[in-house]
This record gives C-alpha cells, sequence and structure tokens, in this order.
C-alpha cells in the first residue's frame, strides 16, 4: 500500500458459510488482509468462520447476538481503525459483488484518500424485481435529503471508507442497525461534505441463495430512517444549500460577466 495508506476489508457474516471463503479467498488474492465480523451466526457458519481465521492474515469480531448488517459494518470498522488501517473496504459475505473489481476501487482509493469509493449496482437477471424497483424510491428521498443527485445509489454495500471520518459519523450519531445503515451512513457523510466517488460494477444475487432482507421489518426501518433524514435535512438544508451555492463550478458565461 502507499505511504499513509492501509485498507482491510470488513466482512459482516451472518449464516453465509457457503459463500464466504470465497469471498475472503478474493480478498486475500487482491493481497488484503480482512477481518471477519460474526453476526451471531448458527454453529455451522461459526466453525467455518474460526477456520478461515486461522490464516495470519484474516482476523474474527464476534458479536455474540445478530445486531444486523449495520452492527456488524460498525463493528469490524471500529476494529479496522484500532488496528491502525486508515480505510476499509466493506462487501457483502454472499458473494453479490464482483470481486475482480476490487483493483479498481483500491486505485481509485488510493488516488483520492479523503473520498468514500462507492458501487453504483450494474443488476443482471437475479436481481428481484421488487427489490430493484423499491430501490428508486430510496434513491428519490436520499435526492431529498441531499438536495442533491450526488448519491447515486445509497444501498449498495461495496465501499472504501476512509476510517477516521465514517468512525467519527458512527461516534455523533444512533445509526440503524441493520438494512438501514447503508444508505443512513452515507447521507451523513454527505453532510458533512465528505467526497462521494462512484464506480460501475456488476452485481449478483445471491452465490448462496440466502438473502438477510426481511421485506416488512426492513422496509419499516428504513421507512423510519427516512423520516428521521427528512428531518435532519430540514434544520441542515441552510449550510447544505449555502455549500452548493459555494462549490458550484463557475461557468465560462458567468465568468465574462
Amino acid at each position: 500500500m502507499s505511504p499513509g495508506f492501509s485498507l482491510v476489508a470488513v466482512l459482516p457474516v451472518y449464516n453465509h458459510e457457503d459463500a464466504v471463503g470465497r469471498v475472503v479467498a478474493g480478498l486475500r488474492a487482491a493481497g488484503l488482509p480482512v477481518i471477519l465480523v460474526d453476526d451471531g451466526s448458527a454453529p455451522r457458519c461459526r466453525a467455518v468462520l474460526q477456520q478461515l481465521a486461522g490464516a495470519a492474515d484474516v482476523s474474527l469480531v464476534v458479536n455474540p447476538h445478530n445486531l444486523g448488517k449495520g452492527g456488524a459494518v460498525s463493528a469490524g470498522l471500529r476494529a479496522a481503525l484500532q488496528a491502525g488501517h486508515t480505510h476499509a473496504l466493506q462487501i457483502d459475505a454472499d458473494g453479490q459483488h464482483t470481486l475482480a473489481d476490487i483493483p479498481r476501487f483500491i486505485a481509485a482509493a488510493r488516488v483520492e484518500p479523503n473520498a468514500v469509493i462507492c458501487g453504483q449496482p450494474v443488476f443482471d437477471q437475479s436481481v428481484p424485481r421488487l427489490r430493484f424497483y423499491s430501490r428508486y424510491l430510496t434513491h428519490v428521498l436520499v435526492w431529498v435529503h441531499t438536495l442533491s443527485f450526488d448519491i447515486r445509489d445509497s444501498m449498495c454495500g461495496f465501499r472504501i471508507y476512509p476510517l477516521t471520518a465514517v468512525v467519527s459519523v458512527l461516534d455523533s450519531a444512533r445509526l440503524g442497525l441493520r438494512m438501514d445503515f447503508d444508505p443512513e451512513l452515507l447521507v451523513r457523510l454527505h453532510w458533512r461534505g465528505q467526497p462521494i466517488r462512484w464506480l460501475a460494477t456488476r452485481v449478483a444475487y445471491p452465490l448462496d441463495g440466502i438473502s438477510h432482507f426481511r421485506m416488512l421489518e426492513d422496509n419499516l426501518r428504513i421507512s423510519w430512517m427516512h423520516a428521521r433524514m427528512f428531518a435532519g435535512m430540514l434544520v441542515r438544508s441552510p449550510s447544505i444549500l449555502w455549500r452548493r451555492l459555494r462549490f458550484a463550478p463557475v461557468t465560462p458565461a458567468a465568468r465574462s460577466r
């Protein structure tokens, strides 16, 4: 890695024992150490994770009870910062993300280490239609929360975070612990003026046939998150608009006036 740039992969895991080994192998092949987060998995998955953690470059964080994706990712990001890393690559354990794109994400983070590098999904036919279309409702609401189109996809879990900035958000706000975590964290980073960059990446659902998205419960959590984010936007709207005006690009026509 570049001087002052130390990247680790954070992999939240909840009962993905059939897919996680392939994902860990892909991360290690990309030259990344790995922090596995066992989010209260069943014994069979727990045994697989303990075996994987036997490698020198793989460590294991254990949540005694299932907290949800947000709880697992938060634990992994804090462990990464405590271990001295500057950046963390978040990726899902079910194999839906394209591991061959990892070098592109790393290269982008090296070029702009202060930015959050986010995946912009290109879906294949395996994506559930209802989830595909419901994502766009979240996209629209996120555009409202940020008063911009800057966040192209707030739900993709393939990202590289600058750890100091992200853990600062975790320390200052009580984020959702489940599927509401990814969009809320990105909105809060945007509110702070954190640069966000986008890389197209193919996404398939999922390698092991297991999805932990709970249609009713998670949609209710996401709806409550959007309500809180809308209220937060109203409070912050003057500063958001001022920042947009302040950093808006100056066109040649404007310069000539």
